[in-house]
């Protein structure tokens, strides 16, 4: 019989304590966040044309975003993904952490990083904001005292930088994501069926239809899961595949193929309407793409405008799903006397 979900009641912050904080460069893009969940809430990039607009899904007002069910922007921990039955074992210890995907563990559970608030510190230069939290020893069931900083920095060359770090007084498992809904021809514009994707992946993790990793790293060709060549999201997403079946769509991890530099190319999306190019850069050994299956334009956002199912695609970077139950995939485990470090970069242009 599976656990029921677990759904604690996740009081709403005081609104004094919610503050905005808005990035921008000398190119014109400009970057909102909020320090409630370190959520991007607006993301400005210019088109083709030089026009700006809101590539991002959300809404203006911070609770909003905290009292809806997507994890809009948001920052994403302790565990980014699904971790089978919630429940893990480290060093000889069982840990039952909160379920809130039926019987699994999603994105650090109801309470986990997109719904707490963060400290906050905005430098002077205006193109850094620096966020920082303590987990405490037991939140959402992890083990440690986990204290966590992220940087986002809005570059010269209109990227949008997150850096992680992260240590812990006790031996835990670490994987911080970020979880931008983008549509590159606008917040609201449509489906991103048309968007173009390159992944720079030879392999995947298939799941079983609780989107739980089998443990397998499948290859890429053949598939509908092979964009090593530029290819648009709707091409094959309708195709009678199992794996497209149990994620209504793309939402699987793909397996980077990394390279010589410190942060590596991870994947492309382009916008042949708008001619945004967005590329992603990662020290991460993994790439959850999502094609907004569960979006069903119930939720109003912002201008009034409904999103869609399939509106938007997350990018998020990360180590596999499910890995403290599987040995054979990169750990995980982050132990004291160690600091996690971890960097993505999104990189924005036009054609």
């Amino acid at each position: 019989m599976p656990a029921p979900e677990t759904k604690p009641v996740i009081p709403i912050p005081d609104a004094a304590q919610v503050h905005l904080f808005t990035l921008r460069n000398s190119h014109g893009t400009r970057a909102v966040l909020t320090n409630l969940g370190g959520r991007v809430l607006r993301l400005d990039v210019q088109d083709r044309e030089g026009a700006p607009g809101d590539i991002v899904l959300g809404h203006d007002d911070p609770l909003d975003n905290f009292q809806g069910e997507a994890y809009y922007g948001a920052l994403i921990g302790r565990y980014g993904n699904r971790i089978d039955g919630g429940v893990f074992e480290l060093d000889g210890q069982t840990y039952r952490l909160a379920t809130n995907n039926g019987e699994n563990h999603l994105h650090g559970g109801p309470g986990g990083f997109h719904h707490v608030l963060w400290d906050a510190q905005l430098a002077e230069d205006g193109c850094t904001l620096t966020l920082s939290y303590l987990s405490k020893d037991g939140e959402e069931g992890y083990p440690g005292n986990l204290s966590v900083e992220v940087v986002y920095t809005l570059t010269e060359q209109d990227e949008l930088r997150i850096d992680y770090k992260a240590t812990t007084d006790q031996a835990t498992v670490f994987n911080p994501t970020h979880h931008s809904f983008f549509n590159l021809n606008g917040a609201g514009s449509g489906a991103v069926l048309d968007h173009i994707l390159m992944i720079n992946a030879d392999r995947f993790t298939p799941v079983d239809v609780g989107l739980i990793p089998t443990g397998e790293l499948q290859p890429v060709d053949g598939t509908p899961f092979d964009f090593r060549t530029p290819t648009a999201i709707g091409d094959r997403i309708g195709q009678d595949d199992p794996q497209l079946r149990y994620g209504g769509g793309y939402d699987h991890n793909w397996v980077l193929k990394g390279g010589a530099e410190p942060v590596a190319f991870a994947a492309e999306v382009y916008a042949p309407k708008t001619g945004r190019v967005m590329q992603v850069y990662t020290t991460e050994p993994g790439l959850q793409c999502y094609s907004g299956n569960f979006l069903t334009g119930n939720d109003v956002g912002k201008d009034g405008k409904p999103y869609a199912y399939r509106s938007a695609l997350c990018l998020e970077t990360q180590h596999y799903p499910d890995s403290p139950n599987h040995p054979s995939f990169p750990s995980t485990v982050l132990h004291p006397g160690d600091t996690f470090e971890s960097t993505t970069i999104y990189r924005f242009s036009t054609r």
